[in-house]
């Protein structure tokens, strides 16, 4: 192989490259042809993973993991059930309204808008808005209803994927029961000095997935409580859906945006008033609650954070989304401990495995 040491840097790249964009083109096809089975194991291994922390518990209260991991199971389901029977038939009824009612919320935003160019011509102001806005009640307007059919031919396509929730269901459910022998398994193939990653991959993934659950969960609670004493039409829509937003980076900002803009159509002081206390909302809970959740998660820059973000969700759509943040991160803290371990090989690096109790909740990805 002395001609490819011979070889300049920058040839031996240039065919390299060309490989690797070969390489990385056939993945992305077995991942679209696979993309429904690798769903169901991917949802499946996180589920397993949340879940592991109350099994965790039970266990530790004496109660044999066998019948803590059905007990878990059980009341998730039983969860899940009342929130299907109680509160997703009043999101789609406040979703259908929303969308009727729009065309009224269009037209108050116009008049408003329309006495804001009045003003500004009063005072002179270089304002001029009319066309741009009848393009855009026009857009708007013809997107959600569109989005409000579809949301109602959204049920055959849900009771067609009941199989497909079985399957992953059951999956959980051996996940829950096997998984350490099949991590343990897994990391086996990797070499000695490789297997202290999964330590690190544990840590990433448990600190982002939990952290962000329970921020969502709480930033939805109080969205929906705080809307509801103020009085915001559709109070529940709203807050639910800034609170699944909270559960990716940069989406809860993006949700106090678009309730705030819709409720601003209907009354710029009612927007100002939603936009005011979703904002203290939110920085209460990002500022007092998410660092006590999450820590120092990432360390990664905001740039590295939206550009993981895009390909995740270029790769694996909202399941990529998820996933996109806690990969790039344990990407990130593979790298720095390899480095870390060839400067100092005679230093354990930072990222070796800490000792892990039987039953307890890091056990699912806890080493050997």
């Amino acid at each position: 192989m002395k001609w490819l040491e011979q070889t300049p840097r920058w040839m031996v790249w240039g065919l390299a490259l060309p490989l690797l964009a070969l390489n990385g083109w056939v993945a992305l096809q077995i991942l679209d042809y696979f993309q429904t089975l690798i769903t169901i194991v991917v949802t499946a291994v996180l589920l397993s993973f949340v879940l592991n922390y109350p099994v965790g518990w039970l266990s530790r209260l004496r109660l044999p993991r066998g019948r803590a991991v059905l007990l878990v199971l059980l009341l998730a389901v039983a969860a899940i059930s009342i929130l299907g029977v109680t509160v997703v038939p009043l999101l789609f009824q406040q979703l259908n309204d929303l969308a009727e009612r729009l065309p009224t919320w269009l037209e108050s935003g116009t008049s408003q808008l329309a006495s804001f160019q009045i003003w500004a011509a009063e005072h002179r102001l270089p304002i001029s808005i009319p066309k741009l806005l009848e393009e855009f009640e026009g857009k708007l307007s013809t997107q959600l209803q569109s989005l409000s059919g579809n949301a109602l031919s959204l049920v055959p396509d849900a009771i067609g994927s009941l199989l497909q929730l079985l399957l992953t269901v059951v999956l959980t459910l051996y996940m829950l029961l096997q998984g350490e022998k099949l991590w343990t398994g897994l990391f086996q193939w990797l070499p000695e000095d490789w297997r202290q990653t999964r330590s690190l991959i544990r840590q990433n993934f448990q600190n982002y997935l939990i952290g962000q659950v329970t921020l969502g969960l709480l930033m939805g609670t109080a969205m929906v409580i705080a809307f509801l004493l103020i009085r915001v039409p559709f109070g529940l829509l709203f807050g639910i859906g800034v609170g699944i937003l909270a559960i990716f980076p940069f989406g809860t900002p993006v949700g106090i945006a678009i309730v705030s803009f819709l409720t601003a159509l209907k009354s710029i002081w009612l927007g100002v008033r939603v936009l005011a206390v979703a904002v203290v909302l939110d920085q209460l809970i990002e500022n007092a609650v998410a660092p006590q959740l999450i820590g120092r998660f990432t360390g990664l820059n905001p740039v590295w954070v939206l550009i993981s973000l895009l390909i995740g969700t270029k790769i694996g759509g909202l399941l990529g989304l998820v996933l996109a943040v806690p990969t790039a991160s344990s990407i990130k803290s593979i790298f720095e401990s390899r480095r870390a371990a060839r400067l100092s090989p005679d230093v354990e690096p930072t990222g070796a495995p800490e000792p892990v109790l039987e039953g307890s909740p890091d056990s699912i990805l806890s080493t050997s």
